[in-house]
C-alpha cells in the first residue's frame, strides 16, 4: 500500500484546512487508518483514527472538537478536517495504516506510512 498526503499550507489562527490521504496499490479496506504528526523537536504523536467501516473515530484530547476524521470508500481516500487552528498544531502529518480493523493510538499499530504533508499556523 502507497499513501499520498496532502493538504498542507500556511494558514493563520483562527482557520482551516483539509487534508487528504489517499491510499494506492494493494489497497486493504479491512483495515483501520489514522492521522499522527511531529512537531520539531517532538515525538510522533497520535491525531485521530477511523475503523475500517468508518463507524468508529478517535481523537486526541487536544483536537476534539476542532478536527474530524472520515474515510470515503470509492476513493480509498481518508481525510482530516481542521478547524480553529492553533499555532501549536504546527507539524508535519503523516497518515497510517492500521494493522487491524480498528485504528488505536499508538505508532506501533500501523503498519504502512504516507510522506508527510506540512502544516504551518502563523500570523
Amino acid at each position: 500500500v502507497q499513501l499520498q498526503a496532502s493538504g498542507g499550507g500556511l494558514v493563520q489562527p483562527g482557520g482551516s484546512l483539509r487534508l487528504s490521504c489517499a491510499a494506492s496499490g494493494r489497497t486493504s479496506s479491512n483495515n483501520g487508518m489514522g492521522w499522527f504528526r511531529q512537531a520539531p523537536g517532538k515525538e510522533r504523536e497520535f491525531v485521530a483514527g477511523i475503523s475500517w467501516n468508518g463507524r468508529y473515530s478517535s481523537y486526541a484530547d487536544s483536537v476534539k472538537g476542532r478536527f474530524t476524521i472520515s474515510r470515503e470508500w470509492a476513493k480509498s481516500t481518508m481525510y482530516l478536517q481542521m478547524n480553529s487552528l492553533k499555532p501549536e498544531d504546527t507539524a508535519v502529518y503523516y497518515c497510517a495504516v492500521s494493522r487491524s480493523a480498528v485504528a488505536g493510538s499508538g505508532a506501533a499499530e500501523y503498519k504502512n506510512w504516507g510522506q508527510g504533508t506540512q502544516v504551518t499556523v502563523s500570523s
